[in-house]
């Protein structure tokens, strides 16, 4: 049951936007371990700067 959750949650996330953040973590683990790691409230802001545009004199959103 709790891997069904699991799934159901990611999935679901991925579906309306919201970033994997151990997904990122694993992946700067293995492909870049000399470099920091975001915590997961400057990860959330980062992506949601990229998604929205926000900072770049625009907001970008999603109409």
């Amino acid at each position: 049951m709790r891997t069904a959750r699991y799934w159901s949650t990611r999935t679901a996330r991925l579906m309306i936007g919201v970033p994997d953040y151990e997904t990122y973590v694993a992946h700067r683990q293995e492909k870049h371990p000399d470099q920091p790691i975001m915590t997961y409230v400057e990860f959330f802001r980062e992506r949601q700067q990229a998604r929205y545009a926000i900072g770049k004199g625009h907001f970008r959103g999603c109409c």
